[in-house]
């Protein structure tokens, strides 16, 4: 067995060859799946990249169905501080499972994440990777744009300090006006904001859309994919782009 360490110093006991992955994040289930698909053998509902993946459902990120994912005999299960309950974790751990959690807040923060997970578990630092880190090498320096950035309504809530996404935003030139907030996901009043340009409306967590979300604010809205604003992974290779010009 090696022992590592995933990203909240927690030790890892990991056999050499590792054989059999369950995700319980669906940007951890596509990054190990498009850099070596034979090894997730359980994943989430909610897993759905790649589109091809064909494996055992474990149901939820907030409810994983943890007799199942023993059943399956994992190697190891892959977690997320925020998107996995700490309760869900333990009673792995307490089936003698182990389990890898990561927990990036920023960009860079991710792509090392993704780096020793990946070279943890797979073995290897795959090519995407390497592009992605490529991708967001380079410094913004044009224009910048403040934003609130809602991920849910009833009750409305927002992007608030310290978040992945919120740093990925600013990496495009979008400045949060909540990053300063006294909470990650501040709930909000969309009458009462603090001055702002634009809008950003991911279609996830909450599917707002065209038809719905952009009416409740006085401001532009631009309706962005959810999935490369908030997954890291393969995603992050494609999203600098993408979101650039869905914010334009």
């Amino acid at each position: 067995m090696n022992s590592m360490y995933d990203d909240l110093h927690n030790t890892v006991e990991l056999p050499r060859d590792v054989r059999r992955v369950v995700s319980i994040v669906p940007s951890l289930t596509e990054s190990i799946a498009v850099t070596h698909p034979s090894l997730i053998v359980g994943a989430t509902d909610w897993c759905t990249h790649p589109a091809d993946l064909d494996v055992v459902r474990v149901r939820g990120t907030k409810n994983p169905d943890i007799d199942r994912i023993r059943e399956l005999v994992p190697d190891v299960v892959v977690a997320n501080a925020e998107e996995n309950r700490a309760a869900d974790l333990d009673a792995l751990r307490e089936h003698g499972i182990a389990v890898w959690v990561t927990a990036p807040a920023t960009v860079p923060e991710s792509l090392d994440s993704l780096e020793r997970m990946l070279s943890a578990i797979v073995g290897d630092v795959p090519g995407w990777l390497v592009h992605a880190r490529d991708v967001w090498s380079t410094p913004y320096d044009g224009m910048r744009r403040r934003a609130v950035i809602p991920i849910w309504r009833r009750p409305w809530m927002a992007l608030g300090r310290d978040t992945f996404a919120g740093d990925l935003l600013f990496r495009i030139g979008i400045d949060n006006v909540l990053a300063h907030s006294g909470e990650r996901y501040p709930k909000i009043d969309p009458d009462a904001l603090p001055e702002y340009d634009i809008v950003v409306l991911p279609d996830e967590p909450y599917a707002f859309s065209p038809t719905d979300g952009p009416e409740a604010f006085g401001n532009p809205a631009r309706c962005i994919s959810g999935r490369h604003l908030t997954w890291y992974g393969p995603s992050l290779v494609e999203a600098r782009a993408l979101l650039t010009d869905q914010l334009a």
